[in-house]
């Protein structure tokens, strides 16, 4: 199985994230805050630098009011 940071279903992944944060008007300083993180926090996800857990995504769409089973649904094809 190939490494899935920075893979095309990856950045399809962040992209969601992203999308989702912006679309709720929010900046990455603004989710950091609601997650108790700091900004880099944010940036280093968004920006493939490092991995998200289960947990912390679970928590970072919570803080966006995104449904996760629908994030990784779309990520199956």
């Amino acid at each position: 199985m190939p490494k899935s940071l920075r893979s095309p279903r990856h950045q399809r992944f962040l992209a969601q994230l992203v999308s989702l944060r912006k679309a709720k008007g929010l900046t990455q300083e603004q989710l950091a805050d609601k997650l108790g993180r700091p900004q880099s926090f944010v940036a280093k996800y968004e920006g493939a630098e490092r991995r998200l857990d289960v947990i912390e995504f679970l928590d970072i769409t919570a803080a966006i009011d995104a449904d996760p089973c629908e994030i990784l649904s779309s990520l199956r094809s």
